[in-house]
C-alpha cells in the first residue's frame, strides 16, 4: 500500500474545539483558525463562550453539538458553576473518546478532566506533578494581605510558568506530557493568534490519535511568543506593544491621553475601540 504524501496527512479532518468564560479570545481564535486552514487544511478550530451560551439556548446547543464530536478539547476560565454546569457532562463524556483534554484555570470540577498522553489530572499528583508542587515553595497564606504580596505572587507564578518547560525538557515519560501542559497555560496566557495556532499545532502534533495519528512530528509549534505582563500599547508602535513608554516619542509641547487597557484584550487583537 503506497504510503500517504504528506499533503494528503494535513487533509487528515481534525476538530479542535475550544470553551472558555467570555468572548476576549474569540478574534485572535477566528484569524488563527483562518492561519491553521490555509496551513493545515483538515484543521477546524472553533470557540465557544459561556458567556454566550448561559444566555442562549441554541448557542448551548451548538458547543454541546462541537464538544460531541472534538477530536481535541481546550477549556479554560470556567469558574463559575452557570459556566461550567452546562457543559461538564458533555465533557465528561467526551474525556475518554478525543485523543486530548487540557483545562486550566478554572474548578476543580473541570481541571481534573485534563487527560493529555499519559498526564491524567484525575489520578493523585506522583511523579513529576508531585515534584511540581514541591518545587513551588510555599504559598501565600489565607491572610495575606497587601498589593506587593499579591503582585510579588504574581511574578513568581508567571516566573514559575516560564521555567517549568524548561526544566521539564530533560524528564523522560510522562513529563514530556506535563510539560505540554504548562506550554499550553503559557500560549493561552500570552493569547495573540501566533499562539493560538502554535497551541493547536502543539496538541495536534503530540497527541493526534486514530484516523488523526499521521499527523504526530507533522506541525512543530513555534515556542509560545512572551509579551510585556505590564507595558504600553500603541497602534503606531512596532508589534504594538512594548516593556518601556521610550518607543512613543512624547513630546512635551503637546497633550497627552493615557488610558489603562486589559492585556488580554490587546493580545488577541481585539483593540479597534481603543485605537
Amino acid at each position: 500500500m503506497r504510503a500517504k504524501s504528506n499533503a494528503s496527512i494535513l487533509q487528515t479532518p481534525v476538530r479542535v474545539v475550544v470553551i472558555t468564560m467570555d468572548t476576549h479570545l474569540s478574534s485572535a481564535t477566528a484569524h488563527a483558525a483562518q492561519l491553521l486552514a490555509r496551513d493545515v487544511p483538515g484543521v477546524r478550530l472553533k470557540m465557544h463562550a459561556a458567556a454566550e451560551y448561559t444566555a442562549d439556548p441554541d448557542a448551548l446547543a451548538r458547543a454541546l453539538a462541537d464538544i460531541a464530536e472534538a477530536d481535541i478539547l481546550i477549556v479554560t476560565m470556567l469558574f463559575l458553576e452557570e459556566h461550567f454546569l452546562p457543559v461538564l457532562s458533555a465533557l465528561q463524556a467526551r474525556r475518554d473518546q478525543c485523543d486530548a483534554m487540557l483545562c486550566a484555570m478554572s474548578a476543580a470540577e473541570v481541571v481534573k478532566l485534563t487527560r493529555l498522553g499519559r498526564f491524567d489530572m484525575s489520578k493523585p499528583a506522583t511523579g513529576p506533578m508531585a515534584f511540581l508542587k514541591r518545587l513551588r515553595g510555599k504559598q501565600p497564606e489565607a491572610g495575606d494581605s497587601g498589593r506587593s504580596a499579591r503582585g510579588g505572587s504574581g511574578e513568581q507564578q508567571m516566573r514559575m510558568l516560564r521555567r517549568l518547560p524548561k526544566i521539564l525538557r530533560f524528564i523522560p515519560g510522562t513529563a514530556q506530557d506535563v510539560r505540554v501542559y504548562f506550554l499550553g497555560l503559557q500560549y493561552w496566557l500570552g493569547g495573540s493568534q501566533d499562539n493560538m495556532v502554535s497551541m493547536t499545532r502543539m496538541l495536534i502534533n503530540r497527541f493526534a490519535s486514530g484516523p488523526r495519528e499521521g499527523l504526530r512530528g507533522q506541525l512543530p509549534p513555534q515556542d509560545p511568543i512572551d509579551y510585556p505582563d505590564l507595558g504600553v500599547y500603541h497602534p503606531d508602535l512596532k508589534g504594538r506593544l512594548s516593556s518601556t513608554p521610550k518607543p512613543l516619542k512624547l513630546w512635551e509641547d503637546r497633550p497627552r491621553v493615557g488610558l489603562l487597557l486589559l492585556r488580554s484584550y490587546l493580545l488577541a487583537g481585539n483593540t479597534a475601540h481603543y485605537d
